[in-house]
């Protein structure tokens, strides 16, 4: 008997973009290397396989939005943190929360191009559209 877990087609073999958006939270940012690497990771991924993805940066995560933040980062056997976050700003959507930015001293003239600013009730909005997803790191 087939074992559905394993045998069932995945999303790139089926050659569709998904119906559902993945919105990502990290809270870790760059003293916490791993789990900040998981989110990207993951956000990167997800957006290479035509997955519609929002990644939120929350708490110390604002501070990887900065420019040259995420060249600091090298986490063994792990994609390059700059890498992953050209990629899901090549085709997903990055989120800086504002009162997260605004405790850092941090304003929109401070992070990346196409780094977008919001607040609580857009993060809530996203995660409770039809058809999302939501993972938090």
């Amino acid at each position: 008997m087939p074992d559905p877990q394993v045998d069932a087609p995945s999303v790139r073999d089926q050659g569709t973009r998904p119906d559902r958006t993945l919105v990502i939270k990290s809270g870790a940012g760059l003293e916490d290397p791993e789990r900040c690497v998981q989110a990207f990771t993951v956000a990167a991924t997800a957006v290479a396989m035509g997955v519609t993805v929002s990644l939120w940066l929350m708490g110390d995560a604002v501070q990887v939005a900065v420019p040259g933040a995420a060249d600091a980062l090298d986490l063994p056997a792990s994609a390059s943190l700059s890498d992953l976050l050209s990629a899901v700003l090549a085709d997903g959507a990055l989120t800086v929360c504002t009162q997260c930015a605004a405790r850092r001293g941090l304003g929109p003239e401070d992070f990346i191009a196409g780094v977008r600013i919001a607040g609580a009730a857009s993060y809530v909005e996203e995660v409770l559209a039809p058809q999302a997803q939501a993972l938090i790191y």
